[in-house]
């Protein structure tokens, strides 16, 4: 589709995430591949094009299906099964157009005024510099790890700190793709092929109205918007990274079953290795985790829909609530993962196996700063004892609320 339709034919939730499940098998093919290159392949992209992935959370007002977040999260577990390298993808590419619902209307009219299939990565770490100017802001530096970028002709969206009024704000800006240039040091241990390459900005504008607060959550910033996007941005993107993880270790599953199913074990008393009851309780013990996970990040986004769904922001004790426990999400995967990883022995370590793969792809995911278990259950702890915020807080609530 190259010109915006807002009469777009929609699927139902059902049906998206059927076409997701349906991919797996394709995606689980095309995963070595996939590393190798370290980056998903345009044929893949393009796949998720046409299966209307990246539409999920764009506004109608630009061609898109404006769905229930969950609709997103749940997609992103099923592609993570297959690939967790291009289910990343969709992850990141895919709520970038949420956030373009924030903004100003002349963003998504540049970004999509001539094709609304146009593409936007990221990188919120606010590596570079930015300086506060007439109209606008100059941005200056690198920012890492921007995945996707190779398929993201809208450019990207960069964080970074500014002084206004008197206080440091962390903001996010959208750049257009002329505007940088993109540095090939995607080196890594696991999720190689995200494609998560660094960002070369030099002196570029950026007019305000390409630029929101992204922790920001109250009337000002949401009140005005549709009913979707009166979620809390913070709160939609960390859930989505969450969904891929949990994603990615019900890949691990879906391995460890294949890999088990036809072993036969070296003590002969078992025999056939679905017999052991270690390789049966590992597996079970993993799976409730993953159960849990599961249940526990789709019923808050699904609790969180209900205030936005009626118009309503979502109150502060629900999203601490929320935002805090799905950053667990991460740790308790990767627990689950490796539980049963360890249990298929010397087979799972070479790299012709696809767990190992799987593994390291979890091991990534879990480090990233959406699933910072220790600091932030020191937030959620200390919100449940009484403790007041303090001033740099992701919940978007003032200093000193409680």
């Amino acid at each position: 589709m190259s010109q915006i339709d807002t009469a777009v034919s929609q699927p139902s939730e059902e049906q998206i995430v059927q076409r997701a499940r349906e991919l797996i098998p394709l995606l689980r093919e095309r995963a070595e591949a996939c590393e190798q290159a370290r980056m998903v392949p345009k044929e893949t992209i393009q796949a998720f094009q046409d299966a209307g992935f990246f539409k999920i959370l764009q506004p109608k007002r630009w061609g898109g299906y404006q769905m229930h977040p969950n609709v997103l999260n749940r997609v992103l577990m099923e592609l993570a099964r297959g690939c967790p390298s291009s289910a990343w993808n969709v992850m990141v590419l895919g709520v970038h157009p949420f956030e373009v619902g924030l903004l100003d209307p002349r963003c998504g009219d540049e970004l999509w005024g001539s094709d609304n299939t146009t593409l936007v990565s990221s990188s919120y770490a606010p590596f570079g510099t930015v300086s506060k100017t007439e109209g606008g802001y100059v941005l200056n530096g690198e920012w890492l790890t921007s995945s996707g970028c190779d398929h993201a002709a809208g450019g990207a969206f960069v964080g970074g700190r500014v002084a206004e009024n008197g206080e440091t704000v962390f903001r996010s800006f959208w750049i257009q793709r002329k505007d940088f240039d993109i540095v090939d040091d995607w080196h890594v241990v696991g999720l190689a092929g995200t494609g998560s390459k660094k960002l070369i900005i030099k002196d570029v504008f950026i007019p305000d109205y390409r630029s929101h607060v992204i922790g920001a959550y109250d009337q000002q910033s949401h009140g005005q918007v549709e009913n979707l996007y009166k979620m809390p941005f913070f709160y939609v993107f960390y859930a989505a990274v969450s969904s891929v993880i949990i994603g990615m270790a019900r890949g691990m599953v879906d391995l460890y079953v294949d890999h088990m199913v036809p072993r036969q074990n070296i003590n002969q008393a078992v025999g056939a290795a679905v017999n052991d009851p270690f390789i049966k309780s590992r597996l079970g013990e993993a799976y409730a985790k993953i159960l849990g996970a599961t249940t526990r990040v789709l019923h808050n986004t699904d609790e969180a829909w209900g205030y936005a769904s009626r118009g309503e922001l979502v109150p502060l004790d629900i999203r601490i609530r929320h935002f805090a426990s799905n950053q667990f999400t991460g740790g308790e995967c990767f627990d689950a993962a490796h539980m049963i990883f360890k249990k298929t022995s010397t087979r799972g370590i070479w790299m012709s196996s696809p767990m190992q793969r799987q593994m390291r792809d979890i091991l990534v995911g879990a480090n990233h700063i959406t699933q910072n278990q220790d600091n932030i259950g020191d937030l959620l702890g200390g919100h449940l004892l009484g403790n007041p915020l303090p001033a740099a807080n992701p919940f978007g609530a003032k200093p000193g609320q409680v």
